[in-house]
């Protein structure tokens, strides 16, 4: 094709023909542009297409972590509001002696001894720049935050742990009343969550402390009665929190569903 022009114009300049041939080139240069433009745009279309399925495959695996990250939330949210009901109940029973039972402070006090932690899916796609290949700019503000509100709730936590593994589990070890705790954790197969494989049960029967007393002298230490007093604060703490990182994932959840397209 390039030939083919190449005789024409060289055809012209043989012919004299000086005016027609500058209209010529100048016609073959605006061919050659707009041939340049309509590859270009071609090219761009392309990477554009690209771009936009990346896009969905992006949406579809957010849309998936940030549903995980929602069923784990409210699964340690429960959790806590299990916590912060025992607790409740274990500074009832301190206050008021006549109505305490073994069998429920062994379970309340095994209900306020756990650590629940939220750890959620943490996606990297702002060091990586993947984020840039969203196009909703709310979705992007959002994602951008995420890390520094789940700081707000895993602080609320830390705080709860630091106080169970240096008063709480101390304190029940110290007096005597540990067993009395992994055994009902035994029977009631709370251990079973610890195991790799779900659905695997082992079973030991470890019995309770034969220490008489042993309900009186942890209710009644000033420091237990303290750590219980901690627990139900951090607990309701951390959920409010949580509750508010909550309504975070759902929002997100939202823009990202409006954007996914079947």
């Amino acid at each position: 094709m390039i030939k083919f022009f190449r005789h024409i114009r060289k055809s012209l300049l043989t012919q004299g023909k000086t005016g027609k041939y500058f209209k010529y080139a100048f016609g073959e240069i605006i061919l050659v542009v707009i041939g340049i433009l309509i590859a270009l745009q071609i090219n761009n279309w392309n990477e554009n297409r690209k771009e936009r399925a990346q896009e969905q495959e992006l949406l579809l695996q957010l849309q998936s972590e940030f549903q995980s990250n929602l069923e784990q939330l409210d699964k340690k949210t429960d959790m806590r509001n299990q916590m912060n009901s025992a607790a409740l109940k274990l500074l009832h029973a301190i206050d008021h002696p006549e109505t305490r039972n073994v069998d429920s402070i062994t379970k309340h006090i095994g209900q306020t001894a756990v650590n629940p932690t939220f750890d959620p899916i943490i996606n990297d796609i702002n060091s990586s720049g993947r984020i840039q290949l969203l196009q909703n700019v709310d979705l992007k503000e959002r994602l951008a935050r995420w890390t520094s509100e789940v700081i707000q709730v895993t602080e609320e936590e830390q705080a709860w742990i630091f106080i169970r593994n240096n008063e709480y589990m101390p304190i029940l070890s110290q007096k005597g009343f540990m067993r009395n705790v992994l055994n009902r954790y035994w029977k009631d197969n709370v251990l079973a969550s610890f195991h790799l494989d779900e659905g695997t049960k082992t079973e030991i029967d470890l019995g309770n402390s034969k220490k008489e007393n042993v309900i009186s002298a942890i209710l009644d230490d000033p420091l237990f009665e303290s750590s219980v007093a901690q627990c139900t604060t951090y607990t309701k703490l951390t959920n409010s929190q949580a509750e508010s990182l909550r309504q975070r994932i759902v929002e997100i959840l939202e823009l990202i569903e409006q954007d996914i397209h079947p």
